[in-house]
């Protein structure tokens, strides 16, 4: 079974049957981290312009830093894919608190996402809370600043 990529009905206000799959997208992905270490498993789901799904899991590694976040394994399906923009974002992590991306994939996601796009953060059975790009990286620098930016 892959878990890059699924295609749906692009997202809209209303799309509880999109948001259920991106849950299950992320929810499926998490189930397959590699958190030796942390032992804190996250999933990620992405919603493409094109409607489809791509999810991701985190990977660990011996040396730290080297580790790779659910959010990024599912941006790089996105775009190995053709994907060029993302419409939704959904993390699953269990904890106390909702788990959201951490600042390094805010940025990530802000670079092929408007400040709109809605983030939820959810655990193994329900969503925990819900932001936008913008919320979690206020006043960001994105591809807009660049003088000349990258077409994709």
């Amino acid at each position: 079974m892959t878990m890059s990529v699924e295609t749906v009905t692009p997202l809209d206000d209303t799309s509880a049957q999109t948001l259920a799959r991106l849950l299950a997208a992320a929810r499926a992905a998490r189930e397959r981290a590699y958190a030796p270490y942390s032992h804190f498993a996250v999933g990620a789901a992405l919603l493409d312009e094109q409607g489809r799904i791509h999810a991701g899991c985190n990977v660990e590694n011996a040396a730290y830093p080297q580790g790779q976040c659910a959010e990024a394994s599912a941006i790089a399906h996105l775009v190995l894919a053709g994907g060029a923009r993302i419409l939704a974002a959904v993390v699953v992590g269990v904890a106390d608190d909702p788990v959201t991306p951490c600042g390094g994939c805010r940025q990530r996601l802000r670079e092929f996402a408007a400040d709109d796009v809605p983030v939820w953060a959810a655990d193994l059975q329900t969503v925990r809370a819900q932001f936008t790009v913008g919320q979690l990286l206020p006043a960001s620098f994105g591809p807009g600043h660049l003088k000349h930016p990258l077409k994709p």
